[in-house]
């Protein structure tokens, strides 16, 4: 058999307002979870291992979270990379059967958090011993902090510098979240499902310059899971129909770009490239050959950021794709059908998962009416400050 691996199973809970619904965390994961395994037709005793993402709350979440679908004691490996936790969660269940380990390894994330904005300092002890300390204080050296949500102000001001290098607009900005929050309609497990205009986006009350309210995910509670398996297991138990491969998949972290001076490269647009130009490499296929791609619009800025970092169009023209109507449906790309994380929600540990799943419905057909027309390659994005960027490629299995 080859070493090529598969998803044959995708489940997610709705993503929910934090404290808007009495939930655990483990109830959340079970549900997912428990999505995941009847999407894919087989029993929890056939789960070999699992990699469990999230970012907030103690050790061993994982074997809690994983508990509730069985007491097998497989091996639970607990994943936190910010909010790239899911796609490493998942990148890990990967190798674990790429390397011959595993045939069937099941990849979970999830988040509880609290209502209201983000903090940014990662942790006890603030920006002098956080991860991202270094991170903000290159934005510091160049736009002064203010009375804002941290996340806001380094990706607000990732949007400013490019607006002051290349003359992007906060329209262009502002159509990213008209176009997501538009895709989220057809979303039932979006945690917004409302239609903005341009004028109700700019209108909104301001976060950070550029961003308005409407252009910024939110905080939220929800649950993500894939079963991840190898080829022998899709044949064994008759899952090709089914199947959709993860035909590469990469994980950059930060490099020495990301300190230098530049607001755009240190919220991640450096490795995000390198991991398009690596997944690409690996993979065979270009940006061209993708149809329909989930990536992480943590804000919008950073949509029309990534644009740019995987080669959808040049440094400082990712304005004017959005604007011509090349990432919607009738376009060249179809970007952030679910909603993004801006309508659909950003629950840290789940999102890189919920990604997935979005990009298996779509290659298997099951999207409804938010179905991408014969979408053949699938492409997920999604980044961590700190930092981490996964990029992965998928397509329907071919046996």
């Amino acid at each position: 058999m080859s070493d090529k691996v598969f998803i044959v199973g995708v489940g997610m809970t709705k993503f929910e307002k934090p404290e808007s619904k009495d939930w655990q965390y483990y109830d959340m994961a079970k549900e997912a979870g428990e999505k995941a395994l009847a999407d894919a037709g087989i029993a929890y005793d056939l789960v070999e291992q699992a990699a469990v993402g999230y970012c907030f709350g103690p050790s061993t979440q994982g074997q809690r979270a994983v508990y509730e679908l069985g007491l097998s004691g497989i091996p639970v490996y607990n994943v936190n990379n910010n909010c790239a936790t899911g796609s490493s969660a998942l990148m890990m269940a990967r190798q674990f059967v790429q390397g011959g380990l595993n045939d069937c390894v099941l990849a979970l994330g999830f988040e509880k958090m609290t209502k209201g904005a983000m903090g940014g300092d990662a942790g006890a002890g603030g920006f002098a011993t956080s991860p991202v300390g270094r991170h903000y204080g290159i934005m510091a050296a160049k736009y002064p902090f203010v009375m804002a949500p941290p996340t806001a102000q380094i990706f607000g001001n990732a949007g400013r510098e490019h607006m002051e290098r290349y003359g992007s607009t906060e329209e262009q900005f502002a159509l990213v979240a008209v176009k997501n929050h538009k895709h989220s309609v057809n979303n039932p497990y979006a945690q917004f499902q409302d239609e903005y205009s341009l004028e109700e986006i700019l209108g909104a009350r301001q976060i950070h310059e550029p961003l308005t309210k409407f252009q910024c995910s939110p905080t939220s509670d929800g649950a993500a899971a894939a079963i991840v398996c190898s080829e022998r297991f899709v044949i064994e138990h008759g899952l090709q129909d089914q199947a959709v491969e993860i035909v590469a998949q990469t994980m950059t972290t930060d490099t020495a770009e990301a300190f230098d001076g530049s607001v755009i490269n240190v919220v991640g647009k450096p490795m995000s490239r390198l991991a398009g130009e690596q997944v690409f490499a690996a993979s065979g296929l270009t940006i061209d050959d993708v149809d329909v791609i989930e990536l992480h619009d943590c804000f919008s800025v950073n949509e029309i950021l990534t644009y740019e970092a995987l080669g959808m169009a040049p440094d400082g023209e990712g304005g004017k794709l959005i604007a011509e109507g090349a990432t919607t449906y009738g376009g060249k790309w179809v970007v952030n059908p679910s909603g993004g994380l801006i309508s659909k929600g950003h629950p840290l540990g789940a999102t890189g998962l919920a990604q997935a799943a979005e990009i298996s419905w779509q290659l298997r057909g099951l999207a409804d009416a938010r179905q991408v027309a014969d979408a053949k390659i699938g492409l997920t994005h999604n980044i961590g400050l700190g930092g981490a960027a996964v990029v992965g490629l998928y397509r329907r299995g071919q046996f």
